[in-house]
């Protein structure tokens, strides 16, 4: 499980950085903590599938490109 948790945070960094935003910013689309956002990059925890189709979807991709 860590290494799903690890490569879904690695495509999500990569992805948010690609688009120049912050984990701030994706954080107040979700309405989060940025904390939350950082220990999601990191493989710290696992969103759940509604989650993951709302970092999707503020990231403007697919939740099967987070999850490739």
């Amino acid at each position: 499980m860590d290494k799903i948790s690890a490569q879904f945070g690695n495509n999500m960094k990569r992805i948010r950085a690609k688009k120049k935003m912050s984990q701030g910013d994706i954080a107040r689309a979700l309405d989060v903590d940025r904390g939350y956002i950082s220990n999601i990059e990191n493989g710290k925890k696992n969103p759940t599938l509604a989650t993951v189709a709302k970092i999707a979807n503020a990231l403007g991709v697919s939740a099967n490109e987070l999850l490739k």
